[in-house]
């Protein structure tokens, strides 16, 4: 456990978030609104006390099966555009400040949404959330696999309708039996109409996956990747080429990818020097937070405030941002950081 100095200095520490799912991120306040407003017709309760125990997961295939309950609550315009409004929201609170928020267009369009009205709604409910919250928001669209006609469908939303938050382009859904290879000819597209490559790969399949992203999918960052370590040739490789991992420590445990937080794999990976970052991948289901991720991280790692603040800065340069907000969100962790420096000094003298 960490101190509760610590505690508050995470807390009101600007950060960026790159691995989170836009309905995982949804909170209970939020699920349980959507859930009552189709009541009768969906298994996820309407009262935000019972979801607790709803996402208690018993593997990752149980887990893939609630996610996809909670999606199906999103049926309409304003169940999009109030989810997006509210997990941007919630972000601002943990101080996040600049977010890459995957987000899977399929099951949205197959509920009846055009590909153009889907696109219109949340790049109004990111707008909505900068001007309120200033909470920088941006898309990851991403193949859910492992149907390879979803994944044109993908590809074509991404490419023809190219909304202006769209930086890259992701893969999810079950690992295992799905060769990333199987997507290569959708990246190479991807990557040539200039979005970034940021599939999952290596968490609950071997090192080979890590590879398969890297070599067929050109991927520029790993969706959790934590079987890299594995592979001493795969750790050099990644620190060698600066491809960070996107590791979400309490989310592996809840699906089971790794047995306990004390045997998560974050410390060897560090030591191997290969880049991470500190995400959530979807929060509420984990019972999580940031800011509670990223008390987990210093935990493991043993890290005092600089070392906190280095992860966040880890996140904004592995981040797709560009320079200018790179620059500014880097000089707005430095400032925070002093700060408290600053009053550490001055609470000792």
């Amino acid at each position: 456990m960490i101190s509760p100095e610590l505690t508050r200095f995470i807390a009101g520490l600007p950060k960026a978030e790159l691995h989170v799912h836009h309905v995982g991120a949804a909170s209970p306040r939020i699920v349980a609104e959507l859930a009552a407003r189709h009541e009768g017709t969906t298994s996820v309760p309407a009262d935000p006390a019972l979801l607790r125990s709803f996402y208690d997961f018993r593997d990752f295939d149980h887990f893939i099966e609630v996610y996809l309950a909670v999606m199906d609550l999103v049926r309409k315009p304003d169940d999009l555009w109030s989810l997006i409004h509210g997990v941007g929201r919630d972000m601002a609170e943990q101080r996040i400040r600049y977010a890459e928020l995957t987000i899977t267009p399929q099951p949205h369009l197959a509920r009846g949404f055009a590909p153009d009205e889907f696109c219109e709604i949340i790049e109004d409910a990111r707008r909505r959330v900068e001007a309120d919250f200033g909470t920088v928001l941006r898309w990851c669209f991403d193949i859910p696999g492992p149907d390879l006609a979803v994944a044109d469908q993908t590809l074509a939303v991404a490419l023809d309708q190219r909304p202006e938050g769209l930086v890259s382009f992701g893969l999810g859904g079950p690992e295992a039996g799905v060769p990333r290879g199987r997507f290569a000819p959708h990246f190479a597209a991807a990557r040539a109409a200039g979005l970034h490559s940021a599939p999952h790969a290596g968490e609950v399949t071997d090192a080979r996956t890590v590879w398969e992203a890297v070599r067929e999918l050109g991927a520029e960052r790993i969706g959790h990747g934590i079987r890299s370590v594995t592979d001493p040739v795969l750790l050099e490789y990644l620190s060698a080429n600066e491809i960070a991992l996107e590791v979400c420590p309490t989310s592996n445990v809840s699906t089971g990818a790794v047995p306990s937080l004390a045997d998560h794999p974050l410390p060897e990976l560090v030591k191997a020097g290969v880049p991470v970052t500190i995400n959530t991948d979807d929060p509420p289901m984990f019972h999580t937070t940031l800011n509670q991720e990223y008390a987990v991280a210093a935990d493991l790692l043993s890290l005092d405030a600089d070392g906190i603040a280095d992860l966040a800065r880890s996140a904004v340069r592995a981040s797709f941002l560009g320079p200018e907000g790179k620059r500014a969100l880097l000089a707005e962790i430095d400032a925070y950081t002093a700060r408290h420096d600053r009053g550490r000094r001055a609470e000792a003298g």
